[in-house]
């Protein structure tokens, strides 16, 4: 087998473990719709657990990504999936309400957290930076494939067997996800990098005014897309149960929908990676951020129009605010020294999913104050998915201020 080749099989491998590990982080906005209503909570109760979840795994990857470069990728990687697959088989039988969700999927978002970056950092030490793109964006895409089988799962066995048989089936993806992890490391020797002093790295960061671009880009990314995704199941729901169904129908049809969305993200990371070897790194940002930013000034409006334009919208979501997620990943490694890249990706996920922590609240919030939940005609969700927009303007912001440097007309093999 040719180098190229085992490479290819090495990161399907990666891939398939990623995509098990993904299952888990739609299984709250899965079943969001039923246990809102079976546990009393409200709008910002509801959103609390889903900005927990990405607040605890912000602090968990920053922590996670600086041990990178003192112990490894390759032993995080491990262990990490490990206790995942753990912690998603007890959350079917420990969560009876807010305080035990809350505290159970914390916990999981800690475990999960360990199975993204040192995915990158081993991505980024086998691929050159002219196939970077493409082997990140299949990665990522994998995880667009996790969520959508959960979604679709979900959606199918929630109105046939309930929410909690639904959970134990989603949490068997990090199950498999672990033995998938331990085959493809299996033999690799162990790295143990030297982190770089902090007054080194500190005043790296400072002088580097490409990796500030790319982190602030990246922040402003994801407070659209984590907010994005915590709340399009619930609206769904919304969308079809105005419409008169039950509302377990109408839970199943909007998580059914969701995975549909998720499935254009992962022709989006795929593609948008690939792109991005070959048209420069923020030239394709610009573009699928431009395209997210309309749909989150659109998408929330559309709650009584005609469904087929919906899901257009919907669709044209799904991939544009995804499709930008591997560039700023492939951009990150070609603007950092290696033996940096564990600390600024700390940093990185810090903010970044600190952002998507804070933007399912204030869309809940959002959604309160407006009474979006009762009566969807005063137009709630419109002004709850702008909110979302406006971080997209900002991330367009950012990478018009990077595109205009030398070092960002570089990016991607100089393209």
């Amino acid at each position: 087998m040719s180098r190229e080749s085992h490479g290819t099989l090495w990161l399907a491998g990666l891939c398939g473990a990623r995509a098990g590990a993904a299952m888990m982080f739609m299984a709250y906005p899965a079943i969001l719709p039923i246990v809102q209503r079976e546990w009393q909570l409200s709008g910002a109760a509801a959103g609390s657990i889903s900005s927990a979840f990405q607040l605890v795994g912000a602090v968990s990857l920053a922590v996670l990504s600086a041990l990178i470069d003192r112990v490894g990728a390759r032993p995080i990687l491990l262990w990490s999936s490990v206790a995942s697959a753990a912690v998603a088989l007890s959350l079917p039988l420990f969560t009876h309400g807010y305080l035990s969700a809350l505290i159970l999927f914390s916990v999981l978002a800690a475990a999960l957290a360990g199975t993204y970056t040192p995915g990158l950092v081993l991505l980024a030490e086998r691929f050159t930076a002219e196939r970077r793109g493409w082997a990140i964006g299949w990665f990522l895409a994998s995880a667009s494939l996790g969520y959508a089988i959960a979604l679709g799962l979900a959606g199918l066995m929630m109105a046939i067997v309930g929410w909690r048989a639904a959970l134990f089936a989603l949490a068997l993806g990090p199950a498999v996800g672990a033995a998938l992890t331990a085959a493809v490391l299996r033999g690799a020797p162990l790295q143990h990098a030297r982190a770089p002093a902090l007054s080194r790295f500190s005043d790296t960061m400072r002088r580097n005014r490409a990796a500030q671009l790319m982190v602030a880009g990246y922040t402003f990314h994801c407070w659209e897309l984590f907010g994005m995704w915590a709340w399009t199941p619930a609206y769904l729901t919304v969308v079809f149960a105005a419409t008169g169904l039950d509302l377990s129908r109408s839970a199943g049809i909007g998580a059914n929908l969701s995975a549909l969305f998720h499935i254009m993200g992962i022709v989006a990371a795929s593609v948008g990676g690939w792109l991005s070897d070959r048209w420069g790194r923020t030239a394709v940002i610009i573009a699928m951020m431009t395209a997210s930013t309309i749909c989150s000034f659109t998408f929330g409006w559309l709650l009584t129009a005609p469904l087929g334009l919906l899901l257009l919208v919907g669709l044209v979501y799904g991939f544009s605010a995804l499709g930008d997620s591997p560039v700023y990943s492939a951009g990150i490694t070609e603007v950092v020294e290696p033996a940096q890249l564990g600390s600024v990706l700390a940093v990185r996920s810090l903010l970044g999913f600190g952002a998507g922590a804070v933007a399912p609240l204030a869309f809940g919030a959002v959604l309160d104050v407006t009474a979006g939940a009762s009566d969807p005609t005063r137009g709630s969700w419109g002004l709850a998915f702008s909110v979302l927009g406006i971080g997209g303007g900002l991330g367009i912001c950012a990478m018009l201020w990077l595109r205009s440097l030398p070092e960002g007309r570089q990016l991607g093999g100089r393209r």
